[in-house]
């Protein structure tokens, strides 16, 4: 027998139109799955009434334009709501194709001086190529992903209205340092310790809001993204994860790569989990059947910050980081003192890792694992234009 019940949320996904790039209307539909609030019945045969379809139209190009000068307007939001019989099969399900958030003209009225014309015409070339790149790949695949999970790497940055995704051993750290000053959070970024930067709660991520806070400020607001070479960024985060003293990486990560990939393994290292090597890293990287789970620190941006999806209104990288972080904060009208700063975050006398230091730690690998890593970050270099290493 199928009984009628109230309804929860506990699912959604998102569904865009038309692509990426078109000049017709933007709109978005949010299909949200429900399921019972009795969660004796979860599991059971009933029939749950409703599945709300959500359709939010954006306006005009012509209007995002002038709602991107003043910033302060959101699209106008329309909703219909049509009842309809759900399905279990439904649940935890998504498809998005197209983007998620359209892409904003870039409010340079706040620039001045013209030494920003080089970086802001390098800017426009970023934004081309990864809208080309998009394009194509959008035509080829079905992303099948929640959008509370597209935007969970997300600060924002309400003042000034900024949204920046955070992309670890990127500048990451000095850059939620940036958003805590423009927050009115701290007066310098040099007051702000690393733990108040990762562990301090200070800063909202965009998954924190409704859905319609999502929606508004993925439309409305500047949304950031910077990026670094894949194989730097890699062996960025193995140094800094297993080559200093660290009380999670170490246990949870270390213990696990070796007791899978170290053959003889001495009790200390087993007990311990410290001293893995970078081909323990990257054995267990390539596996299939990692012993323990991915991290952010060496997933793919295109998993981390879904540049596909969203349409970033700026793209920086960390090989011109000072230069890129200060000319968006003049986009965005931060105050003329704050600049981006230069300090490193962490084991500030280490050596950067640089294109040579990546050379010497890809020398550990046989040429086959030095392919099959770089086939791991391959959408990486792809739509950030990185040049491919030589393998």
């Amino acid at each position: 027998m199928q009984v009628a019940v109230p309804c929860r949320i506990v699912a959604l996904w998102v569904q865009m139109c038309p692509s990426v790039g078109s000049t017709e209307p933007a709109c978005s539909r949010i299909l949200v799955w429900w399921e019972p609030r009795n969660d004796q019945l979860v599991g059971k045969t009933h029939t749950c009434q409703i599945v709300l379809h959500e359709d939010f139209v954006l306006p005009p190009p012509e209007t995002q334009r002038k709602a991107a000068q003043s910033r302060h307007i959101p699209p106008g939001l329309g909703r219909q709501e049509v009842a309809m019989m759900g399905s279990r099969q439904w649940q935890g399900k998504a498809d998005p194709f197209g983007a998620v958030a359209v892409s904003l003209p870039l409010n340079k009225t706040l620039v001045t001086g013209d030494q920003w014309k080089d970086v802001d015409s390098i800017q426009e070339k970023r934004r081309s190529f990864l809208y080309e790149f998009c394009k194509k790949y959008n035509s080829m695949k079905k992303l099948r992903t929640h959008l509370v999970h597209i935007v969970s790497r997300i600060y924002v940055e309400d003042r000034h209205k900024v949204l920046y995704c955070e992309v670890p051993k990127a500048g990451c750290s000095n850059w939620k340092r940036v958003l805590m000053v423009l927050n009115g959070l701290a007066t310098s970024v040099r007051n702000i310790s690393h733990d108040d930067v990762h562990y301090g709660k200070h800063l909202r991520k965009l998954d924190s809001y409704d859905l319609r806070g999502i929606y508004t400020r993925l439309n409305t607001y500047t949304k950031t993204i910077f990026v670094r070479d894949p194989l730097e960024r890699l062996v960025s985060a193995f140094r800094d994860k297993f080559e200093h003293p660290n009380s999670y990486y170490h246990p949870v990560f270390g213990k696990a790569i070796i007791k899978k990939y170290r053959h003889n393994a001495n009790e200390e290292a087993l007990e311990t989990g410290s001293g893995v090597k970078f081909k323990e890293f990257i054995q267990y990287l390539l596996d299939s059947h990692r012993p323990v789970g991915m991290d952010i620190h060496w997933e793919q941006v295109s998993k981390l910050c879904y540049p596909c999806l969203i349409n970033y209104d700026f793209i920086g990288k960390f090989e011109t980081l000072e230069e890129d972080a200060n000319y968006f904060l003049q986009l965005v009208g931060a105050p003329a003192e704050l600049k981006f700063p230069r300090f490193k975050d962490r084991h500030s006398s280490d050596e950067r890792t640089s294109a040579e230091v990546v050379r010497q730690y890809l020398k550990e690998l046989s040429k086959e694992e030095r392919q099959l890593t770089y086939d791991f970050y391959y959408l990486d270099y792809l739509m950030f234009n990185y040049t491919s290493p030589i393998v």
